[in-house]
């Protein structure tokens, strides 16, 4: 299985997050996934891509032209796919990816997300037997909780086809993740 984790280039003041991300790169390795993402060396994105390296896994960093050369030739990965830009980044990871992970983030994480609800929904208004690639959210401390109230509160005032709420799952720790895979 092909899976992309979703996460920013920025440490977190929550250390523990960070010892997550790598734990979820471990095991995500250690399960014979492909780990897809980014592409940085840094923050979140450094500490999931290390983990699954170190765990022997395969790693796959998709980095748009416009980084410098020396960020990209600096992934210590199995694999860098250049793309254009980050639209062309959000569009390779959701072709080549079955499943989403993201990790507690910013703005772009946010974007991710939310580029892969709507790929899904697109899907199954083009086709009724399309398949929702899950998107799962690893939500220590409530993290993601105002962002799934929000879907919900969507939900409940119609802005969902035939009501139903997108494939979203949560959980709190990285066990129940890689459970849940």
């Amino acid at each position: 299985m092909n899976i992309s984790v979703f996460c920013g280039s920025s440490q977190p003041r929550n250390e523990q997050i960070a010892v997550a991300a790598r734990e979820l790169g471990r095991q995500i390795a250690l399960g014979g996934h492909t780990l897809l993402y980014g592409g940085s060396n840094l923050g979140l994105m450094g500490e999931v891509s290390g983990g699954a390296l170190e765990a022997g896994g395969t790693v796959i960093a998709v980095i748009p032209t416009f980084f410098s050369e020396e960020i990209i030739n600096s992934q210590k990965v199995s694999q860098i796919v250049r793309v254009g830009s980050m639209a062309e980044r959000k569009e390779y990871l959701i072709a080549h990816s079955d499943a989403f992970i993201a990790l507690p983030g910013g703005i772009g994480t946010l974007d991710e997300v939310l580029e892969v609800m709507v790929s899904n929904q697109l899907g199954s208004l083009q086709n009724s037997s399309h398949k929702d690639k899950p998107v799962i959210l690893y939500n220590p401390d409530g993290f993601w909780q105002s962002f799934l109230q929000q879907i919900d509160l969507m939900g409940q005032h119609g802005f969902f086809r035939s009501g139903q709420r997108p494939n979203i799952q949560s959980f709190n720790n990285i066990k129940e993740i890689i459970g849940h895979l």
